[in-house]
């Protein structure tokens, strides 16, 4: 007679708890500020008639380093608004803030015919600025600068023309750290610092 070995289950130890590691955050638990820029509708001659569609232009920010400018089309304009919205939050950049809560050295730029100036200003001076420009830089964090724009007056080339130039700005920073011992210690003696960048 053969004898029958019966196996035991394996029981599981208690294992201490694991906590997983905090990744970045969504941008649903981000709480950030928008303002609409422009609304229009737009027609489109097709064959059976006119097609009647609205165009939104929202600019999103967190006021403290993080802006985005997010275009929408839709036959409604709430949608087109959510569609903005959403547009936005994807096209998100960071953007560099000293201290004094200006930018570290002037920058000019220009998207289409839309040509943009920025200039560090000292603290105490506002936000000298109009149309496009005041808002993406009032949505940026920024509380002191001198801007003026040139050419076009087209509101979302203006915007856009804004955002490259602090992008830009960013890319500056990020290989004058990179080039000399004196730019590294001016960066990091005058640039905020942030968390989740």
């Amino acid at each position: 007679m053969e004898s029958s070995i019966i196996k035991s289950p394996k029981i599981k130890k208690n294992r201490p708890f694991k906590s997983r590691k905090k990744g970045r955050i969504r941008l649903s638990k981000i709480k950030y500020e928008e303002k609409i820029l422009q609304i229009k509708r737009v027609t489109k001659v097709v064959k059976g008639g006119k097609l009647m569609n609205f165009r939104a232009v929202v600019i999103i920010g967190d006021n403290n380093h993080k802006v985005g400018v997010g275009v929408g089309k839709a036959e409604n304009v709430n949608l087109a608004m959510d569609k903005a919205i959403l547009n936005g939050k994807k096209h998100l950049i960071n953007v560099p803030i000293t201290f004094k809560d200006s930018l570290p050295h002037s920058i000019n730029t220009s998207f289409g015919a839309a040509k943009i100036m920025l200039r560090p200003a000292s603290q105490g001076t506002g936000v000298i600025a109009g149309g496009a420009v005041r808002t993406v830089l009032e949505l940026a964090g920024i509380k002191n600068i001198l801007a003026k724009q040139f050419g076009s007056k087209n509101l979302l080339n203006n915007a856009k023309a804004t955002l490259l130039a602090l992008s830009l700005l960013n890319q500056k920073i990020q290989v004058g750290k990179y080039q000399s011992i004196r730019k590294r210690n001016f960066y990091g003696k005058n640039m905020k610092k942030y968390q989740n960048v």
